[in-house]
């Protein structure tokens, strides 16, 4: 970094097969980190096919054609290193970060399964990670605590032909009749060089590493022939109540309302809302439920913002013996207080500050620095965006805030109860 504040000293080019490359160069630290994103993720699917692009952050490491079973993780653990990947609603990206004399290594094998898994895909292969993805899918949803909660809120939330009313798991129907085809058809179609962008960080000569990044993904083939998502407008006409009983000890209400997307007008404002709503001690919500009232054993709000649409969620955790109706009472009088008696200038500021400070901490990490670039590259366009994306919380007034809630929050929403079975 310069001298100024969070401004980053980037470079942009793009290859002649469309693959986007950032670099962003830190010669203090000893490590390089590469961050590739590719612009697929659950909201690309469609009805009865779900579950494809989480199924590809598994397949990806399964080995491609130079490169055998299991050996990405290999490379990277032998060479020190770490690495993972995710999926989202909107990209899936891989990531790892090595001492800097193994950038050949990590460019290597990121081009190789970009360019070259499809000759390493077998049945076999997809057969054994159906299976993996299928035991996620019971251990982390169908049998966690509350962890079908999230998809029985977003499938009410959005209806069934908006992208973002399945889980990025996929349902498991459709995951249990995943078929090599399919497979092999969803790679061609999106994990492409003009479908991704490649942001390297750390300690590296750029000459150096712009003749390996040249060398080897400039002859991977680029095709553009990604559908573009469809997202029609969403509005909920009445609420929505959904009684669901699970094995759990306590009862757990959520709320869940249609809100701005990403960098939307309202989007910084509905994120201060939540931490002015229930994020410290000093929230109103903790204040109020856990601290003066004790009636809650936990409480939390957020603004979830995707690139198509965004939602805004609360949910609290009763005490025993305390009703799940005293609490819906008590999570609405705040926020109708807030919106009747207005936000104060010091509550916002520690808002403001708190969000603030963890953003600027996250970024002592090249990792987080260079996921960022890649965010803001595929949202904004702008890879250096890290002013501007502070900027928009500092210009937001109280009555911005203020206005987010009334518009927001006063409208239909999805309420799921979450009750011990019988």
């Amino acid at each position: 970094m310069n001298k100024e504040p969070l401004k980053i000293d980037y470079e942009k080019y793009q290859l002649e097969n469309g693959l986007e490359v950032i670099l962003f160069q830190d010669l203090s630290l000893p490590t390089v980190a590469i961050n590739i994103w590719y612009r697929v993720g659950s909201a690309n699917e469609k009805p009865g096919k779900t579950g494809f692009a989480h199924l590809f952050e598994h397949m990806m490491f399964q080995g491609s054609e130079n490169v055998p079973k299991e050996g990405h993780f290999k490379y990277i653990q032998e060479a020190g290193g770490n690495l993972n990947g995710s999926t989202s609603i909107d990209r899936t990206n891989y990531y790892e970060s090595v001492p800097a004399n193994y950038l050949d290594l990590v460019l290597w094998l990121e081009s190789d399964r970009m360019g070259y898994l499809l000759p390493s895909l077998t049945q076999e292969k997809l057969t054994n990670q159906k299976d993996v993805v299928m035991n996620e899918r019971r251990q982390r949803y169908e049998n966690q605590p509350y962890g079908l909660s999230w998809e029985k809120i977003f499938s009410n939330l959005f209806t069934s032909n908006h992208p973002y009313h399945w889980p990025t798991i996929g349902w498991m129907k459709d995951i249990e009749q995943f078929e090599l085809d399919d497979v092999r058809n969803f790679f061609k179609t999106y994990y492409s060089p003009a479908n991704a962008s490649l942001v390297l960080g750390g300690n590296f000569d750029k000459a150096n590493a712009k003749n390996l990044i040249e060398k080897y993904f400039s002859e991977i083939p680029g095709f553009n022939s990604a559908p573009k998502v469809i997202a029609p407008n969403q509005k909920l006409n009445e609420t929505i109540k959904i009684n669901f009983e699970d094995n759990v000890q306590l009862p757990r209400i959520y709320f869940a309302w249609h809100s701005d997307r990403m960098f939307g007008v309202n989007d910084a404002a509905l994120d201060l809302l939540s931490e002015i709503l229930s994020t410290t001690k000093n929230s109103r919500f903790q204040k109020s439920l856990i601290f003066e009232k004790q009636i809650a054993q936990e409480i939390s709000s957020f603004q979830y913002s995707a690139k198509h649409s965004g939602s805004f969620l609360i949910y609290s955790t009763p005490k025993p013996n305390i009703s799940i109706d005293q609490i819906k009472e008590n999570i609405f009088f705040e926020i109708n207080n807030l919106i009747k008696h207005g936000v104060n200038e010091e509550e916002l500021l520690r808002a403001k500050n708190g969000l603030k400070s963890a953003y600027i901490y996250s970024l002592q990490k090249i990792d987080v620095v260079i996921d960022h670039l890649n965010h803001y590259n595929y949202f904004l366009k702008e890879p250096d965006s890290f002013i501007y994306d502070l900027q928009r919380y500092e210009n937001v007034t109280p009555d911005d805030v203020i206005n987010a809630a009334s518009k927001y929050l006063q409208s239909s929403f999805v309420e799921l109860r979450v009750l011990p079975k019988k």
